[in-house]
């Protein structure tokens, strides 16, 4: 409430409030004026022009006066009239009629006649004041409106200057002097950082490198996937520098007029040139970076001629030494090779996923300003986060707080972290009622994937299996690697189909039918097994090739003309090996739940009995089968 009021005293202590009020209060007065002008004191009655005629031929008029074709006056004697505005007769004394303007002179040899005094005033003439005032509204009305209109037109173009600012830039420049983020504010991403470091001390101390001839390289391109630290890493090297920091997001260049973005290309360099030494920031760079001649517009395309200019600007004929451009993208496939070549971006940082050690310190700067109970194990809990990112780590502690608020907790509780992975891994919990067989069906069918990869060696640990419905599945068995993992063997990937297909087999196993509840386990299988034929040479009989098949292309336009780089003979014998590969690892699952049936069962009858289990209950469950 005291922000809302401190919001309308400032609104309130604007030119433009200022402005208004000053003319509110103006009209005001001036009715008020008019108002208290026409009050004479005296009451009188707007009668009929035939009840006029009427009291004077009967002589009971004593004086008029006449205004233009008005008359007021005065009766001699008060008499009885029914008048407009009023249901009843009204004794009148006052009066005040209008006069035909064909009547003028005949009324006033009426008038006379009858002995009535005649006063003539004259029409009342508008004051100079005023009659400026009246000349000059209509101005005030029409500028005032285009005022607006230019104001509307420039908030949509996002800038000063509106319609007429097209090509500037859109770029914010971000105060120096001010608190910035720096290198201690990122956690992790200790090899960027490093990378990094050189670009920073040029901007500090460029006479160091000149001293030796050295160049610094003009352009930083930051690729990794989302959500990895990219925009935070560019803020954190201005911080560090102490210098004048640009950003603005690619797509901001393009504009549905042609030209336009190469003009704000051309602007945003010449702000940062005239404040060296500088930095320009240009977030997913892809939007305008793409190679060129993939679209159907030609050498005319606005995005092409914003690229054209870009790389001018980045080495062309003049240089600018001072101003380091960072650019960041998740694409860097679909980016034109010119963008990419020594002298332009010619120093690409790579920022991956963090690994264990690198989540636990991202974790703890995001929990931060959060009450944690003694129970939160960040060790255990970054160990448990494989593959996510930072971004990823912000949702999943930002989740367990609001966990902890919705239980009324003081505190938040590792549980609390813990149902927050499972929320972000898995879904969220659906309340829905499911039928027994559904439900039996769905207890076996994990069963299976849990039993599987507990034979198996080499498989990733179960975490937890479930059969509660989350998210799109009905159940879910989640398996979490011990470490991170850079290199997958082939006997790792097998075993992972097996598990996969584990569940169908399960199905199939027991209730001797099929379901639609493998579906995602077919099309992840079906997937694996092609990459390893057509990508990882993994098939002896296709041999050591990679193919390009079931790689997820960008659409870049020209991908359309290319031909495939396989024959029909060789498509043909790599659906034969996919289709080997599948049934080798289905027939491996099938006789792992064949020879340990009764563990399948006891698990089943547990996840319908507990409806979650996590490792220690699995590898007890086993244990106890085997003693049997």
């Amino acid at each position: 409430m005291d922000d809302l009021k401190q919001s309308i005293s400032d609104k309130m202590k604007s030119p433009q409030w200022k402005l208004l009020l000053a003319l509110l209060l103006t009209t005001v007065f001036l009715l008020v004026w008019s108002q208290l002008a026409s009050i004479n004191g005296i009451k009188e009655f707007n009668i009929s022009y035939s009840q006029f005629m009427e009291q004077l031929s009967s002589g009971n008029i004593k004086s008029v006066t006449l205004k233009d074709l008005q008359v007021s006056g005065e009766l001699s004697d008060e008499r009885s009239l029914q008048v407009s505005g009023y249901e009843a007769p009204q004794q009148i004394k006052y009066f005040r009629t209008s006069l035909p303007a064909f009547q003028g002179e005949s009324i006033l040899q009426a008038l006379r006649e009858k002995g009535v005094v005649i006063n003539v005033e004259s029409a009342e003439k508008m004051s100079p004041f005023w009659q400026f005032i009246v000349g000059l509204l209509p101005w005030v009305l029409i500028i005032g409106i285009w005022f607006l209109i230019m104001r509307g037109a420039q908030r949509i173009q996002g800038g000063p200057g509106g319609l007429f600012s097209f090509g500037a830039s859109r770029a914010k420049l971000h105060d120096a002097q001010k608190s910035q983020v720096t290198f201690k504010d990122v956690a992790g991403m200790e090899n960027s950082k490093k990378e990094l470091e050189e670009t920073i001390e040029f901007l500090k101390n460029p006479g160091k490198f000149r001293k030796l001839g050295a160049k610094v390289p003009k352009g930083v391109l930051l690729i990794g996937p989302p959500g990895t630290g990219k925009t935070l890493l560019a803020r954190a090297v201005a911080g560090e520098a102490g210098v004048s920091f640009y950003s603005i997001s690619a797509s901001e260049f393009i504009e549905m007029f042609v030209g336009v973005g190469a003009s704000r290309v051309r602007d945003m360099f010449q702000k940062a040139k005239a404040n060296p030494p500088s930095i320009i920031f240009i977030d997913e760079i892809d939007a305008v970076g793409r190679t060129r001649g993939a679209g159907f517009g030609g050498g005319h395309d606005e995005r092409e001629q914003t690229l054209n200019q870009l790389l001018s600007e980045l080495d062309g004929f003049e240089s600018h030494e001072e101003v380091i451009v960072i650019a960041a993208t998740n694409r860097p496939d679909v980016l034109d090779p010119a963008l990419l070549r020594p002298g332009r971006f010619d120093r690409h940082v790579v920022i991956d996923r963090p690994g264990m050690k690198d989540r636990k310190a991202i974790l703890e700067v995001h929990v931060k300003n959060k009450t944690l109970a003694d129970n939160v194990d960040m060790e255990k809990l970054s160990r448990g986060t494989p593959g996510m990112s930072g971004a990823d780590l912000e949702n999943l502690a930002n989740e367990a707080a609001l966990i902890a608020i919705r239980k009324n907790k003081d505190k938040i509780y590792m549980e609390d972290f813990e149902e927050a992975r499972d929320k972000v891994l898995m879904g969220t919990v659906r309340e829905e009622s499911i039928s027994d067989l559904e439900k039996r069906i769905t207890a076996y069918h994990e069963s299976g994937h849990a039993l599987v990869a507990h034979k198996l060696p080499g498989t990733d640990p179960i975490h937890k299996v479930s059969i509660i419905p989350r998210g799109l599945a009905m159940g879910v068995t989640q398996l979490l690697p011990e470490e991170d993992r850079h290199y997958y063997p082939k006997t790792y990937l097998m075993n992972k189909l097996s598990v996969a297909l584990a569940g169908r087999v399960a199905e199939k196993l027991v209730f001797n039918d099929l379901s639609t509840g493998a579906q995602n386990d077919l099309k992840e299988a079906s997937s694996l097994a092609e990459k390893m034929v057509a990508q990882w040479g993994m098939s002896e009989k296709v041999g050591p090739l990679s193919l390009g098949r079931a790689e997820e292309h960008p659409f870049l336009g020209r991908e359309l003309a290319l031909p495939k780089r396989y024959s029909e003979d060789l498509a043909w014998l790599m659906d034969q090996e996919i289709h080997r590969i599948v049934v080798e690892a289905e027939s491996k699952a099938e006789d792992v739940l064949k020879a340990d049936r009764n563990t399948l069962d006891r698990i089943a009858e547990a996840l319908m009995k507990e409806e979650v289990l996590d490792r220690d209950d699995i590898e007890r469950i086993i244990k106890e089968a085997k003693q049997l």
